[in-house]
């Protein structure tokens, strides 16, 4: 039974020890966040740091809490998919409660290599940084800052592994890199412009499929804007991305699009308002993966490709939508949308006293950049031919 406690003098000898049975489970399932440099509030990459947390992960891997992975298993099979199996919350369970043997270092796995780790196996080929530190006040809402960042390179770029590395994760509510090109001035983002990277609580570093990049050409600009959230403290903040190259020009190019539908207006004490919006792809694209994003109020999400005969085939379900785990959700096998295709995203709110989270269930609720507004943005990237920019795909080809 799950949870049992092993009380028996002999439990640890059939018990599960770290290096030949935990580790590897933390090196697919948690070390994405749980590793030197990523967002998680402690490193689990060794025994000397796993050990003393060896009941707090019995606890909430029991509780389903960690690691946290919202995609329902309906609908679609995800690269990235932190979940547990019974299997492994098991082995978890009964190394914690046989008080965490450690097992035979020879048993170790090989350490997994992650591109852009800040303090792993491989540095990354560049960090960009925002050009000054800004102070986050301890109160009050902070309107968006946006800052301009030379990227210095004298040539293209193609961009295989991107991460955001947040100077102050706990005031970030999320954060826009965009890619201005040679010659541009806009500060705000204009809906035009690629994103190099999106970041909010639970993201990750972000590789890409063998032979598909992200272009930065010569002469752009990054336009990173930071949505911040005071916490009571005065925090000081300059948050960097870092980027790994492609080792030779990609096959195809990535872009990152979006569904939006900014007329909300949610109605007060509504315990599950339905929002949807939808489009077509003007040309063939293959489909990589979503971010759903909204903010207090959110409860769930859904993408969905409509069927010839208008039905949704739903692609990626989020029953339980989490305004602290704002995940992405690659795709184990890329899908091919031809050119018509018709996707809707469709999100539900709980504007009730029933959500915890809700500033003020008397309110109603509209768009708004503050996380006591509302947003409904669903974010997918698609691969193209490498020579379509984000500005040439809404062209439509004959």
């Amino acid at each position: 039974m799950l949870g049992a406690l092993c009380v028996a003098a002999t439990c640890n000898a059939a018990a599960p020890t770290f290096y030949a049975d935990v580790l590897p489970i933390l090196q697919n399932r948690c070390q994405e966040c749980h590793r030197g440099g990523a967002i998680a509030p402690m490193p689990l990459t060794n025994y000397k740091e796993t050990r003393p947390w060896a009941q707090a992960i019995r606890a909430n891997v029991l509780a389903r809490k960690m690691p946290p992975w919202f995609a329902d298993p309906c609908c679609g099979t995800f690269a990235n998919d932190r979940s547990l199996t019974e299997d492994e919350i098991q082995t978890l369970v009964t190394w914690a409660a046989a008080r965490a043997p450690a097992g035979d270092p020879k048993d170790a796995p090989m350490g997994r290599v992650w591109p852009l780790a800040a303090a792993g196996l491989v540095a990354p080929d560049a960090v960009l940084a925002m050009p000054t530190s800004f102070a986050v006040p301890d109160k009050g809402s902070v309107d968006y800052q946006r800052f301009v960042i030379a990227t210095g390179f004298s040539g293209d770029r193609w961009v295989q592994s991107v991460a955001v590395m947040p100077g102050a994760p706990a005031v970030i509510h999320h954060v826009v890199v965009y890619i201005r090109e040679a010659g541009e001035k806009w500060i705000e983002g204009p809906s035009t412009s690629d994103l190099l990277a999106v970041y909010a609580p639970g993201s990750g570093e972000l590789t890409f499929p063998e032979g598909m990049a992200k272009l930065i050409p010569k002469g752009a600009d990054l336009v990173m804007e930071l949505h911040y959230t005071p916490n009571g403290h005065v925090v000081m903040d300059r948050t960097r991305v870092a980027v790994a190259f492609a080792k030779a020009p990609p096959a195809q190019r990535v872009i990152s699009l979006q569904l939006v539908r900014t007329d909300l207006r949610i109605p007060p004490g509504d315990r599950n308002y339905r929002v949807n919006v939808w489009g077509t792809l003007p040309n063939d694209a293959l489909l990589l993966g979503f971010f759903p994003h909204l903010h207090l109020r959110g409860k769930a999400f859904e993408y969905d490709r409509i069927l010839e005969d208008g039905r949704p085939e739903p692609l990626l379900r989020v029953s339980r939508y989490d305004f602290h785990w704002q995940l992405s959700y690659r795709l184990a096998k890329p899908l091919l949308l031809k050119k018509g295709t018709k996707l809707s995203v469709t999100a539900w709110y709980d504007n009730s006293a029933n959500n915890p989270l809700n500033p003020d269930p008397s309110a109603e609720v509209t768009w708004g950049e503050q996380s006591a507004q509302e947003m409904l943005v669903g974010f997918f990237d698609v691969a193209v031919d490498p020579a379509v920019d984000r500005r040439a795909f809404f062209i439509r080809q004959n």
